[in-house]
């Protein structure tokens, strides 16, 4: 891909269970409100720029540029708030005057062709407002930016990727802080080790990246398998599927469903004791997350998964 902009010695390490117990139970109550809000805003268009190819596109984009972890899964939000409501906006807006003696579909199709045009650099946006919230990663300034998308073979200007992160900000209302998977995982692996000391959290921590990551690039076959094995019915009605998006967005799910699955590959004989207290941490069933950790196991071993 591109060359390295930040020699190792740049780094920063996060480090991990330096956060004191109350202010974990504060995130942990403010993550569980913050969840719930989203699936009760959730819509039938939630994850639609979450496909594969884009999410490790991102993703590769954030470990090319040395940024924490944390700000590729940001991006990634970012990225699908902000084309829904940047797609929703363009549809619902009257024509102009001028353009609306052409085919409508001439009209829509110029439209989408700007956009397509702009879409890399938007995703890149995306990527440098998310290291810009990082406290504790390298942010993305405008020379860095144009360098890395030259070598990418994007030729753009500092103005152009200042007038594009502009456009996503008033996009998103200026509003950046949504959650991301990492942080839910993060969270709920802090409270776990803080309630069951004798579980090696520190082990399953960088496992549990490489979970998630498997997970965020499997996101459709994974959500897929776990509507059948729930619903038991191979081919799901179109109504269930509907039902079964906010099952998608829900992150605290994710987050205890990617450290069963963690624990289950680090320590296996521990593995009922971690589900009970994620459980228990979280108020999410047992079978909820045995059903979603035999899911992505399954899909990690690439085992078709039984009904």
């Amino acid at each position: 891909m591109a060359k390295r902009f930040f020699s190792p010695s740049q780094r920063i390490s996060v480090k991990f269970r330096e956060v004191s117990f109350d202010l974990l139970s504060d995130f942990l109550v403010n993550l569980n409100k913050r969840n719930k809000d989203n699936l009760d805003n959730s819509s039938k268009c939630s994850g639609s720029f979450k496909d594969k190819r884009l999410m490790e596109y991102i993703l590769l984009m954030t470990q090319e540029l040395r940024l924490d972890p944390l700000a590729g899964y940001h991006a990634i939000e970012l990225l699908q708030r902000f084309m829904v409501k940047h797609l929703t906006d363009l549809l619902t807006t009257p024509t102009p005057q001028g353009a609306a003696a052409d085919p409508p579909r001439n009209y829509e199709g110029a439209m989408f062709d700007t956009l397509k045009e702009k879409f890399p650099l938007i995703i890149f946006s995306c990527v440098q407002l998310a290291s810009k919230l990082s406290l504790h990663g390298r942010i993305i300034d405008n020379s860095t930016a144009v360098c890395f998308l030259h070598s990418v073979g994007y030729s753009v200007s500092k103005q152009a990727v200042q007038e594009t992160e502009l456009m996503v900000l008033k996009g998103l209302e200026f509003g950046l802080m949504f959650p991301n998977p990492l942080t839910y995982v993060e969270i709920l692996l802090e409270v776990l080790g803080h309630n069951e000391p004798f579980i090696p959290v520190e082990r399953l921590y960088r496992l549990c990246h490489h979970v998630l990551h498997f997970v965020s690039l499997q996101r459709t076959a994974i959500f897929d398998s776990l509507l059948v094995t729930t619903t038991q019915c191979v081919s799901p009605s179109k109504e269930q599927r509907e039902k079964f998006v906010t099952v998608t967005e829900d992150y605290m799910l994710l987050g205890v469903g990617v450290i069963a699955v963690a624990a289950f590959i680090h320590c296996v004989r521990k593995w009922e004791q971690v589900v009970g207290e994620l459980s228990h941490i979280t108020g999410i069933s047992r079978r909820s997350i045995r059903d979603f950790a035999h899911v992505t196991l399954m899909h990690i071993v690439r085992i078709p998964v039984p009904l």
